[in-house]
């Protein structure tokens, strides 16, 4: 693989309350997963991280999520098809006419935490959210967890997939993400995250949290923007990519 994605989540201060650094960040990302309101961003803030994306010609993101301000969307919720879906169309809506003020297009959607998690495996709310992205905009990519089922789900009902790998999480043997809630679930060494990202891309594999190796084939990697040093390490990573020849692009 000579290319690859990077992307972040951004657009999630609230109000006083303040997250990342989305305007260094955006000088380093190709993809920006926009928060929608459901688990943070509030709308002026969400307009100025879509005017940064744009000035840095940066590909624009849904990041849907359940609605958990409280929770910052980490709380699994058993919502009703009928509501995620509606919840999905209007979140997308509402980003969508954000980005039409500032001129930049909504080319994809990730889900957020908890409905990421969740929408992996759980085939029922995976149909909802499915459902809520073909009802809006037929055109629009899902990202969601290399190796997870929703990424078959969403192509067998005609969207394109992205499968994505995470820059600062550990992973089982299983090629899954290693719960927040046990220790060493996030990585907080730059050169040791860039070293795996980079064998990821090149080899195809990464070390799991046991030690064995585990193959994940991604063509997105996401850097937390609300990590300690998140700025840091996504410059380090990017460097250690394109010192080995890669090229940093959206699939997009």
């Amino acid at each position: 693989m000579t290319m690859i994605d990077l992307n972040s989540d951004l657009g999630e201060s609230y109000g006083q309350w303040k997250m990342g650094d989305d305007a260094a960040m955006l000088a380093i990302v190709s993809s920006v997963n926009v928060a929608c309101g459901f688990h943070a961003g509030d709308p002026a803030g969400i307009l100025k991280t879509l005017q940064a994306a744009k000035t840095n010609h940066v590909t624009v993101g849904a990041h849907v999520a359940y609605p958990d301000i409280v929770g910052f969307g980490r709380r699994n919720m058993d919502v009703a098809s009928d509501e995620l879906t509606a919840d999905v169309i209007y979140q997308i809506g509402a980003l969508k006419g954000l980005a039409a003020a500032v001129g930049v297009p909504v080319s994809y959607v990730k889900p957020h935490g908890a409905l990421y998690n969740t929408i992996a495996y759980d085939e029922r709310q995976g149909l909802a959210v499915i459902e809520g992205i073909l009802a809006i905009d037929k055109n629009l990519v899902l990202v969601g967890l290399a190796g997870s089922n929703i990424l078959k789900l969403a192509q067998q009902k005609g969207l394109r997939t992205i499968a994505e790998a995470f820059a600062d999480r550990a992973y089982t043997s299983q090629g899954t993400l290693v719960s927040r809630r046990e220790k060493g679930s996030v990585l907080h060494d730059g050169k040791l995250i860039a070293e795996r990202m980079l064998q990821l891309v090149t080899h195809g594999v990464i070390p799991a949290i046991d030690g064995t190796l585990t193959h994940i084939e991604a063509d997105s990697i996401c850097v937390h923007g609300d990590s300690p040093g998140a700025v840091e390490m996504a410059r380090v990573l990017r460097a250690t990519l394109e010192q080995a020849g890669i090229t940093i692009k959206s699939f997009a």
